[in-house]
C-alpha cells in the first residue's frame, strides 16, 4: 500500500523545529571545508535536505551514512511482529534479487528468460492450488506487485465477466455488488470503490470474526459479480469455510463465482492442512490470489493471481501489445516493474521445494502454538486457532474477567519500550468492542526469540500492574502525544475524516499485512 504527501508550503517549510529557534544565528561552515571525515563535513552540521532538491552534490560516501543514520529510527524489521512481510532471506537469494535489480520485467524480448521464470512460478503455484491440469483445460495467471493489485485485477475481471452475461441477456448492468466480511483487507474496499462495485458485508460478532457462508449466500442477488472468501484473515488469521459456500451454492444453483483471498494463507494451507478443501478442487472457485512477500518467503512486494481458465478473465481486459520488438498479452495495473522479486520466488521454491516449505510452516505452526500456550498460562484469552487450523499467529486480548486498569494498547505501548511491535486493535465492525493484540510468526522468528517475547510481555503487564489507574492514563497520553506512534505527519488536511470506508464509518481499525 503506498500513502499520500502532501506538499509543504513555504510557511510549513521555513518554521523552526523548536518555536525561538528562528531567532539563534549560529556560524555556517565554509563552503570549501574539506574533510576525510563524514561528520568533519560541512554536510554533518547542516540539514538534510527535505522539500528542494540541493543545487550542489553530496560525497557518494556522505550521502550514504546520512540516509543511513536517519533509517536508524526505523524500527527493527525483525522485531516488527504486526507484519507478514519476509523480514529474511538467503544470501544466495539476495545476490540474484540485488543482480537482477536493472531490469525491467516488462521487457520480454530482452530478459526472455525472466519471463520464462514468471511463468514457471505461475505454473508451480496453480498446481499448488489444484488448478485443472487436464488436456483440454488451461489455467493461466499471473504476477503482480502485491496482492492488492492481484485482488484488483480479480475484481474486474468478475465484473467484467458478470457485465458480459447481463449485457447478453438485455438486462440492467449498472449496479454490481460483491459480498465480503467485514474483516477484509482494506485493499478489498479500494477494489469496490475503485471499479464501482457495491459492497455488501457479512458482519462479524463478539463470537464470529470469519464470514458465515449462509449469511454470504443469502446476500447474492442477480447483481452478485462474485463472493469474497478469506484464507487467514488478517485480525485472527482463521481460515473462511470457502468449501461451505461452494456447496450452498451448488445447492441451490446460484451461478456465483468465488474469488478466494488466500494472500497470507496460500503458502501455509498446501503443506499444513493439505486436505482442506479451500481451493481449484472447488467448481465455484474461479480465482485466487497470494502474496509471495508473505509466507511465500520473498521480499516485498511479489504477488500472484491465478484464474481456472480463461473463461473467467474476459478476453477484452487482456492487451495484446507490440513493446520494445515483442507481442505480449498483458493484464496489468502496472507496466514497468523490477524482476527481482519474480526472481527471488523461484529461487525459493526451486531451493526449498515441498518438503523445505512444509518443514519451516510446520515449525512456524509449532512455535505459534507455543507462544500461545504461553500467553493463556498469563491469563491472557486466544483468539486466534491453533494446531494449523489458522495461520502461524497468535491473536489475543485481556481476560475481562480480571478487570485489568489497563487496555491492550497501554501492554503495546510497554512492549514498544523494548523495541517489539506487537500491535493493538480494535476488532471489525459489530464487533469492535474487543480489542486485541497479535503477532505474527514469520521464519525468523524462532523458540528462543519467543521466549524473549513472552518474558517482555510478562514484565510489561508486572510492569502495568504495578501502575494506578492515572499512571496508566499519563503514560498513554504522553506517547500518544509525543512520540511517532499512531501519528501521520504527511496526511494532506483534505482527506482527513473521510466517512466512506469501513473506518470512516465505523472507526474499524485495519490489521497490518
Amino acid at each position: 500500500m503506498v500513502h499520500l504527501a502532501s506538499v509543504p508550503n513555504d510557511e510549513q517549510v521555513n518554521a523552526p523545529l523548536v518555536k525561538g529557534m528562528e531567532r539563534v544565528q549560529l556560524e555556517k561552515p565554509s563552503a570549501d571545508e574539506a574533510t576525510a571525515s563524514v561528520y568533519g563535513s560541512k554536510f554533518a552540521a547542516e540539514d538534510l535536505p527535505k522539500h528542494e532538491m540541493p543545487e550542489s552534490e553530496m560525497p557518494k560516501e556522505i550521502a550514504y551514512r546520512m540516509i543511513k543514520d536517519e533509517l536508524s529510527l526505523d524500527g527493527n524489521p525483525m522485531l516488527n511482529l504486526a507484519s507478514f512481510v519476509t523480514t529474511y532471506m538467503e544470501e544466495e537469494a539476495e545476490k540474484l534479487m540485488a543482480e537482477a535489480l536493472p531490469k525491467n520485467f516488462i521487457d520480454y524480448e530482452e530478459y526472455p528468460q525472466t519471463a520464462e521464470i514468471q511463468n514457471r512460478c505461475v505454473s508451480m503455484i496453480g498446481r499448488m492450488f489444484n488448478a485443472p491440469t487436464s488436456s483440454d483445460e488451461n489455467a493461466m495467471g499471473t504476477s503482480t506487485v502485491g496482492s492488492s493489485e492481484a485482488i484488483m485485477l480479480g475484481t474486474l475481471a468478475m465484473k467484467k465477466r458478470w457485465q458480459n452475461k447481463r449485457k447478453a441477456e438485455g438486462k440492467d448492468f449498472s449496479k454490481p455488488n460483491i459480498v465480503m466480511n467485514s474483516a477484509v483487507q482494506v485493499c478489498w474496499e479500494k477494489a469496490a470503490r475503485y471499479f464501482d462495485v457495491e459492497e455488501k458485508y457479512v458482519y462479524c460478532t463478539k463470537d464470529r470474526y470469519v464470514i458465515d457462508p449462509e449469511e454470504a449466500v443469502k446476500l447474492v442477488d442477480e447483481n452478485t459479480i462474485g463472493i469474497c472468501a478469506i484464507i487467514g484473515t488478517t485480525y485472527t488469521g482463521e481460515y473462511e469455510d470457502v468449501k461451505a459456500i461452494n456447496d450452498l451454492l451448488v445447492e441451490k444453483k446460484i451461478d456465483c463465482p468465488i474469488h478466494v483471498d488466500a494472500a497470507s494463507g496460500g503458502f501455509v494451507v498446501p503443506f499444513v492442512k493439505p486436505d482442506l478443501a479451500w481451493d481449484f478442487r472447488l467448481e465455484k472457485v474461479i480465482s485466487i490470489n497470494v502474496s509471495g512477500h508473505k509466507y511465500g518467503l520473498v521480499y516485498p512486494g511479489v504477488g500472484w493471481v491465478v484464474w481456472r481458465s480463461p473463461e473467467f478473465l474476459p478476453k477484452e481486459l487482456v492487451f495484446n501489445i507490440n513493446y520494445l520488438g515483442a507481442d505480449q498479452a498483458s493484464f496489468t495495473l502496472n507496466f514497468s516493474k523490477g524482476a527481482s522479486q519474480v526472481i527471488g520466488q523461484y529461487y525459493q521454491m526451486i531451493r526449498l521445494g515441498k518438503h523445505g516449505y512444509r518443514s519451516i510452516m510446520n515449525n512456524l505452526t509449532r512455535t505459534a502454538d507455543y507462544l500461545a500456550a504461553s500467553l493463556k498460562q498469563l491469563g491472557f484469552l486466544i483468539m486466534s486457532k491453533g494446531s494449523g487450523e489458522g495461520l502461524p499467529l497468535v491473536a489475543f486480548r485481556l481476560d475481562p474477567k480480571h478487570k485489568h486498569h489497563y487496555d491492550e494498547f497501554a501492554v503495546a505501548h510497554q512492549l514498544r519500550e523494548r523495541g517489539w511491535v506487537v500491535p493493538a486493535y480494535t476488532m471489525a465492525p459489530h464487533s469492535e468492542s474487543l480489542k486485541l493484540m497479535r503477532v505474527v510468526v514469520r521464519e525468523d522468528f524462532s523458540r528462543s526469540r519467543c521466549d524473549q517475547l513472552v518474558a517482555d510481555i510478562k514484565l510489561a503487564i508486572q510492569t502495568l500492574d504495578g501502575m494506578d489507574e492515572q499512571r496508566v492514563k499519563e503514560h498513554t497520553q504522553h506517547v500518544r502525544k509525543h512520540t511517532a506512534w499512531g501519528k501521520s505527519k504527511h496526511n494532506h488536511a483534505a482527506y482527513k475524516n473521510e466517512k466512506h470506508s469501513l473506518q470512516g464509518k465505523t472507526g474499524k481499525t485495519h490489521a497490518v499485512c
